[in-house]
């Protein structure tokens, strides 16, 4: 992650989620760790998968004390084995103990969507089409888990509200129709914004072209009716189909020749990477 990103954004994160796994000291490292006692643990991957957040991984310990050192032999995006030692952890022992379920849940949570999201890149490999995520992430996490996305293989959608405008069908409802909405974008938003219209039948997709939208998202629709919208889209508009997608059907969307593929289910529905620290031993 840039660092200029970490210092502004991730690093208050972190520092809520250890405040909130000790509010008042860590009564179990305390009692067996009274004083500093310089110490080093592993970081083993007990699982398959790819790894995505070291550098969060990281910071859970520095924040805590500058003077930690995380010697990482892998890389985000890398993947990994059952069994696999991934680096090691160094510096005071209170430090180890007290940061290693922080640690551990944000690299944990981070991998298990880069892995997820890998298994879904790798069913377009040779086709056009992008890959990405959207907005139904964990309140608080997106930027990790928009980080966790791209180290799998996949892209980033806007990252939030303020980014490019997303015509949906409530948007079109309380504008009146598509051409207002779309009318009303473009006198609002900067000039630099996209604007994307959602689209649940061909009549809105007409809809849609006719008002000049940058991109077309062809919401739950069948393999069929996607055909059908693309033929009549002829390249006047980027694709996007969304809805239902998973790593059984996304092949079958790609070659229906759309531009981009977006799936809530990298962010929301991804298992975590099992990953541990072990063998903690003091120097």
């Amino acid at each position: 992650m840039n660092p200029i990103t970490m210092n502004l954004v991730a690093d208050d994160i972190i520092r809520f989620a250890l405040r909130e796994d000790m509010n008042a000291g860590d009564l179990s490292t305390e009692s067996v760790c009274p004083g500093p006692r310089e110490a080093e643990v592993q970081l083993i991957a007990k699982a398959a998968g790819v790894i995505a957040g070291l550098d969060v991984f990281e910071r859970a310990f520095t924040l805590l004390d500058p003077a930690t050192t995380f010697d990482a032999r892998v890389s985000d995006g890398d993947e990994v084995e059952p069994g696999q030692v991934l680096g090691t952890v160094r510096g005071d022992a209170r430090v180890l103990l007290s940061g290693e379920r922080v640690a551990l849940n944000f690299l944990q949570r981070m991998s298990g969507i880069a892995t997820y999201t890998r298994t879904m890149a790798k069913e377009l490999e040779g086709t056009k089409t992008l890959l990405a995520d959207t907005r139904k992430t964990t309140p608080g996490l997106r930027i990790f888990e928009k980080a966790a996305v791209e180290a799998g293989g996949g892209h980033n959608h806007r990252y939030n509200l303020s980014q490019a405008v997303m015509l949906k069908d409530n948007h079109i409802d309380a504008a009146g129709g598509i051409a207002a909405a779309v009318a009303g974008a473009r006198a609002h938003a900067p000039f630099v914004c996209t604007v994307e219209v959602e689209c649940e039948s061909l009549n809105m997709v007409q809809e849609a072209l006719d008002a000049g939208a940058d991109i077309i998202m062809l919401d739950n629709m069948d393999r069929e009716q996607m055909r059908e919208a693309i033929a009549l889209i002829d390249g006047h508009a980027k694709v996007e189909a969304s809805g239902n997608v998973d790593a059984s059907n996304i092949r079958e969307l790609a070659d229906l020749g759309v531009d981009i593929i977006s799936s809530g289910a990298l962010t929301h529905s991804a298992p975590i990477l099992d990953l541990s620290l072990k063998h903690l031993r003091l120097l």
